[in-house]
């Protein structure tokens, strides 16, 4: 058989990693990939879900049907990557004692087990650490699904903290301008300090980065609100410029990445009129019951989930004074807000608006790449979120979407990002984020 040949190694692939990426398997070149039947036991009852999780399933079976119509899944398939895939019903005649049969989640891992001891060079693919765990307790090989991850700690920042001389400063403060050797992202930022005073100024990257262009001296509020510093101020330079259509925003809590998106959709939509209403959503991860369990209307449903967005709403409609702009509810009711949950927004085409995606950390690549390619001509997505702070069991800081998006983006002239390293909630909130 092929697996048996030196040098082929079969992955053995687990149904989360199809929900995280529905065509994971093409990852997998010139080996054998194998299915255990379990899987699409638990993506057949997966598929009716109404959320992201059916959506993945639902693709994850039309992707597996349309290969098994080029051979016998049984035997094998031919890929394009030069790999063969197969559905497996292997299990072990003695499993591990202490691992019931009873969990599918068990059983796939047996699968595993099962081909290894027939001779193969077997690694288990799961997203699940805890499966992964025990496949390795019982002597198998387990590996997270690699292809859509990202170092969090080399993650691209999006402007440049440089010392520099007094001289240096004082010639950027002069002519506006400073000739730069090192080369630069489109739309990347440096705050650029005086290494004696601790005086610093911030500029823009131009000309493929072989000058540096002064920022002017911020003048006045976005809705009521004011950055407060550096990298805020940045933020909304990349927040305001309709030349950029994608924005991401990674921080901690407390930095004002909501805040800062929602009072710049609110002047582009209600002031000056360059969109035609602000959306503003964020997935629903529950840890208990899903959205769809809990009673009422929808709007009474995403009232728990959607209470964070109301309350930087608030805070910048208590600053904002405008003739007609009272509240969230005349916002909503003239149609120049809407508070949508993710999970409705899919198969919706948004052209001219201002889209805010919040806590992004908890989405999938896949689940960003469907999202952002939602967006219509005109509209602007804006995304926010802290990728050390996840809900999704099957993501980490290296995984989430919002990670992967910033590094798959970096370099793009209509893609902008910031990440803020400071919280300007409180002082408590500030050291809870850094020491908890």
């Amino acid at each position: 058989m092929a697996s048996t040949v030196e040098g082929i190694k079969t992955f053995v692939i687990d149904t989360n990693v199809l929900i995280h990426y529905p065509e994971a398997i093409m990852s997998f070149r010139e080996n054998e990939i194998v299915i255990p039947l379990e899987v699409l036991e638990e993506l057949d009852k997966l598929k009716a879900f109404p959320d992201q999780r059916g959506k993945s399933a639902r693709e994850a079976i039309r992707f597996l049907d349309t290969l098994a119509k080029k051979g016998s899944l049984n035997e094998g398939v031919k890929l394009e990557n030069g790999s063969t895939l197969r559905v497996s019903l292997v299990l072990p005649a003695e499993g591990p004692e202490g691992l019931a049969l009873d969990r599918n989640d068990n059983k796939i891992i047996l699968c595993a087990y099962a081909l290894q001891k027939e001779g193969r060079r077997v690694f288990f693919v799961s997203k699940d650490i805890n499966a992964r765990v025990k496949a390795t307790a019982i002597g198998l090989r387990a590996v997270d699904y690699e292809k859509q991850k990202v170092d969090i700690t080399t993650l691209y920042q999006g402007v440049r903290e440089i010392d520099v001389s007094a001289e240096s400063l004082a010639r950027l403060e002069v002519s506006g301008e400073l000739p730069w050797k090192e080369k630069m992202q489109p739309n990347e930022y440096a705050i650029l300090r005086d290494r004696v005073t601790g005086r610093t100024a911030v500029a823009r990257g131009e000309g493929e980065g072989q000058r540096l262009v002064a920022l002017g001296a911020w003048q006045g509020s976005v809705s009521g609100i004011s950055p407060l510093n550096e990298r805020q101020r940045v933020a909304f330079e990349l927040l305001l410029d309709d030349r950029i259509r994608l924005v991401s925003l990674v921080g901690k809590a407390g930095t004002g990445k909501t805040l800062l998106a929602i009072a710049a959709g609110l002047k582009r939509t209600v002031e000056d009129k360059k969109y035609l209403r602000m959306l503003v959503t964020r997935p629903v991860v529950p840890v208990g019951k899903d959205i769809g369990y809990l009673p009422g209307e929808k709007s009474a449903k995403m009232a728990n989930w959607m209470q964070p967005l109301f309350d930087n709403l608030e805070q910048i409609l208590g600053e904002y004074k405008r003739p007609n702009v009272k509240s969230v509810d005349q916002l909503v009711k003239d149609k120049l807000l809407e508070i949508e949950a993710l999970s409705f927004i899919r198969g919706r085409s948004l052209p001219n608006q201002y889209m805010i995606v919040d806590e992004a950390q908890n989405l999938t690549p896949h689940e960003i790449k469907t999202l952002v390619s939602r967006a219509g001509e005109g509209t602007k997505v804006v995304l926010t979120g802290d990728p050390y702070q996840i809900d999704n069991m099957y993501l980490d800081a290296n995984s989430n979407g919002l990670s992967y998006l910033v590094e798959a983006f970096k370099g793009q002239t209509i893609y902008g990002h910031i990440t803020f390293q400071k919280s300007e909630r409180s002082e408590l909130a500030e050291l809870a984020a850094s020491l908890l």
